[in-house]
């Protein structure tokens, strides 16, 4: 999610010990290496599409068993008031690093991820946009992720955070980024063996097809950071015809949805114009790029969008 900042820093504190404890009483069998296999990165899943092990972003999300075993972070979660996608303890290995990159698909076109930081050193750094921030244990963060950004492990002890995405609701986002109180006021979330706090999890959010305003809001966001990394007369030329194929696409996906609906009738149509759309924009989108974070125009399109118009049809 783009935010006006690099980074915010929430005003609320969170009791490390207990956060720490329930970590390392974890069992290694919680802990998965990273999805795409960077190495040093592992993850234990607390929210999950059913609660199970997978790393999905799209389906039902429901606590797993580790983040039952976790009554503190529970509250954790809970205490922010809002609806979760996927959470995850985020382990990084001593030397390791996440590389430079900026996270374009569609999940996080409209959520952002929030770290409470669980074990860390003051050698393990946080990298967006040209700044540098070190987190520390048991306060809160968030960043823009649509910029570009890493993290390194320069210290001698594994970096654990407590990562967790949401949406976000207007009480939430007046508490991360309106104006912020002094740190003696900040609230701290105590340990509470009492409590048995409400989780929310966000539900199955899919459409058979994907209704042409949120086409229309994905493609205008794309055609409004496009760029050319070299101005030259035939880059410029193309630029301007994958703009205009993408605001003819815009119109034509409208009058689909106006014609079936979005419930998956003649999802061979809706099929074919994403298709007709992916082989326009290929030919023209050498050097075509996101002015915020460099990212191929014809990738975020492909990530952002064309993977998400059309839902596979349910098993019979």
């Amino acid at each position: 999610m783009r935010l006006s900042q690099p980074f915010f820093q929430l005003p609320v504190l969170f009791d490390v010990d207990r956060l720490q404890a329930e970590v390392a009483a974890l069992p290694d069998a919680a802990w998965a290496p990273h999805p795409d296999g960077i190495a040093g990165n592992s993850a234990a899943r607390l929210i999950t599409v059913y609660g199970g092990e997978n790393d999905s972003h799209q389906g039902q999300m429901l606590p797993t068993r580790w983040l039952d075993a976790m009554p503190y972070a529970r509250q954790v979660l809970a205490g922010f008031g809002v609806v979760w996608s996927r959470a995850r303890l985020m382990r990084l290995a001593p030397g390791a690093s996440v590389p430079d990159h900026a996270d374009i698909n569609y999940h996080w076109h409209t959520r952002v991820r929030v770290h409470v930081p669980v074990f860390t050193q003051l050698a393990v750094t946080f990298h967006c946009d040209g700044e540098t921030e070190h987190m520390a244990a048991g306060e809160a963060w968030i960043f823009d992720n649509w910029r570009r950004h890493r993290v390194e492990n320069r210290g001698s002890a594994a970096r654990v955070h407590l990562v967790a995405d949401t949406t976000g609701t207007a009480a939430f986002w007046q508490f991360a980024c309106g104006q912020t109180p002094p740190r003696a006021a900040w609230r701290t979330v105590a340990w509470n063996p009492d409590a048995t706090p409400t989780l929310l999890t966000e539900g199955d959010q899919r459409f058979a097809v994907m209704p042409a305003a949120e086409v229309q809001l994905l493609v205008d966001d794309l055609r409004a950071d496009l760029v050319v990394e070299r101005a030259t007369p035939d880059a410029l030329a193309r630029a301007e015809r994958f703009d205009r194929l993408l605001a003819h696409f815009v119109l034509d996906w409208r009058q689909l949805c106006a014609l079936h609906g979005v419930s998956g009738r003649d999802r061979d149509a809706f099929l074919r114009l994403a298709g007709a759309v992916r082989a326009g924009a290929t030919p023209l989108a050498a050097g075509l790029v996101m002015r915020t974070n460099g990212a191929s125009a014809l990738l975020v399109l492909e990530k952002r969008v064309l993977q998400h118009l059309v839902a596979a049809p349910p098993l019979p």
